[in-house]
């Protein structure tokens, strides 16, 4: 369709034209996403290959001095005069070598790579104690071992980092040495530290809390997802079971089953998101655009009363809200039944219908939400440029025809990325459902969970209430594969991905 048919249809008409494009389009869409998610993994891989070929090159190429490097680190530099690096790289070895015999070792061994996937040795039980009486004998501590072993590996591979950092940093010694250049010194190299590596320096802190405080628990619960630690095995050893975790979530073995339950919860996470993330951004918008329409007064008074109601936190009103809808003498339904006799009957907002549950939620997310809108938005809006909205008047556009035609798609050309964090955010969005449900009975057809549960607060209560580690764990990782998978699919059919640099 060429674009002078595709501006003459109404909006119904282009709805239905825009979505048919997208499905359409949908598996080229998804092909290019995979395939970029293929060349990532591709690009490693021949990185890696590079390493390797790197690694041998200049292990060929390399003097007496150099060769020696591969087997004590830091020898190539001591040799020429680059003492304390070479030191410092020596001093490296010889700490993982006394970790790997102290510590290290047996933290791997204890992985179950060499008793039959099972993550440590010794059960809990009745046995023979070390003064040679029986008595109650301590097992080995699966979740520890575990996290002992990926705290080992992750060492394990910095260490091989440092390792090829310093055959690279004796070959480019000997190279030096050769061209009858001066090597720079200790100090030399820490002030380059503080000039042209300063962004290194900068760098170190963040990088190295994120590794601890993220990366670190995020393989952890990755692993978790292949064992079969759950509340059976609560202080018991524990067993790699590869997918099998995997496989038990999708099952459909009965009333309240796990795939039962994970099939409602993706389809009400999937609206709830869709829906809060919309009503939010429109309706925001549109509050936004009320207050900077001309001949509004007191714009300041309402953009401040919308910037204190974002200052209270928000589990304070989400907790107020739970209590005003209560169906025993909440103050909702005391107003409607008892002072407007608007209800025959207290209504349960939260616990009865499950669609009234869910409605009732999404309204309050609006209504917790719509303030963090409006002060995104505002400042977008004052920025459209006034002679768009003079020329759409001149032609005979109302504020209907020119939200829709001028406001709608400038905001959306530059609120995209904030759109699609909001729906990630929405998808995971565990405050506003636990507060306001979290004294809610769960639902006998569901498996732990309520009708009004996102894929998140179900994950919290497997890990809190049902000990069911490994399920949670499989679940949050299907929970990354869908919103990363929609983030980087929406985002690369958008406008802001496509042209960056203009608004058309």
């Amino acid at each position: 369709m060429k674009y002078i048919d595709y501006v003459q249809l109404n909006p119904f008409q282009k709805l239905g034209y825009n979505l048919k494009n997208f499905f359409v389009n949908l598996p080229a869409n998804c092909g290019k996403v995979f395939k970029a998610i293929g060349n990532f993994f591709k690009k490693i891989f021949v990185g890696i290959g590079k390493g390797f070929a790197g690694y041998f090159s200049r292990f060929a190429k390399g003097d007496w001095a150099t060769k020696l490097s591969y087997i004590i680190m830091g020898f190539g530099n001591v040799v020429r005069g680059q003492v304390i690096k070479g030191l410092i790289f020596l001093a490296t070895e010889v700490l993982f070598i006394l970790y790997m015999i102290g510590f290290g070792w047996d933290k791997i061994y204890n992985l179950g790579f060499f008793n039959n996937g099972t993550i440590g040795f010794n059960e809990e039980g009745w046995g023979q104690l070390p003064n040679g009486r029986m008595g109650r004998v301590e097992g080995d501590d699966s979740m520890k071992l575990l996290l002992y072993g990926v705290m080992t590996l992750v060492i394990i591979a910095i260490f091989i980092a440092i390792y090829v950092a310093s055959t690279k940093s004796a070959y480019k010694a000997q190279q030096a040495k050769a061209a009858g250049e001066k090597l720079p010194g200790f100090g030399t190299e820490i002030k380059e530290f503080f000039d042209g590596k300063f962004h290194v320096t900068l760098l170190a802190f963040p990088t190295l809390t994120i590794s601890i405080f993220t990366i670190l628990p995020l393989l952890f619960m990755i692993l978790i997802a292949f064992t079969n630690y759950d509340h059976s095995h609560i202080g018991k050893l524990f067993s790699w079971v590869g997918f099998e975790t995997f496989g038990k979530v999708f099952a459909n073995t009965g009333a309240a089953s796990m795939g039962k339950t994970f099939v409602e919860l993706v389809k009400w996470t999937l609206i709830w998101a869709v829906l809060a993330t919309v009503l939010n951004y429109i309706l925001g918008m549109v509050v936004a655009l009320m207050i900077n329409k001309k001949g509004i007064k007191l714009k300041a008074l309402w953009r401040t009363l919308f910037v204190v109601t974002v200052a209270v936190p928000q589990f304070v009103s989400l907790l107020l809200m739970s209590q005003m809808l209560d169906v025993n003498g909440g103050a909702i339904n005391v107003l409607l039944h008892d002072v407007l006799h608007w209800t025959p009957q207290y209504i349960d907002f939260l616990g009865g219908d499950p669609w009234v549950a869910r409605i009732t939620v999404i309204v309050v997310n609006i209504w917790v939400g719509i303030p963090y809108t409006i002060l995104i938005t505002s400042g977008i809006l004052m920025n459209i440029p006034a002679d768009l909205y003079e020329s759409a008047t001149i032609d005979g556009a109302g504020p209907v025809k020119s939200f829709f035609k001028i406001t709608l798609p400038y905001m959306l050309f530059v609120t995209t990325p904030y759109l699609i964090t909001s729906f990630v955010g929405n998808i995971n969005n565990f405050n506003v459902i636990y507060l306001l449900t979290s004294n809610l009975q769960n639902s006998n057809d569901l498996y732990q969970a309520g009708y009004t549960d996102l894929l998140v607060t179900w994950l919290f209560k497997l890990t809190m209430n049902s000990q069911d580690y490994n399920f949670a764990a499989a679940i949050g990782i299907l929970v990354f594969i869908v919103c990363a998978t929609v983030s980087l699919l929406t985002f690369n059919l958008t406008k802001s991905a496509k042209n960056e640099e203009e608004f058309s």
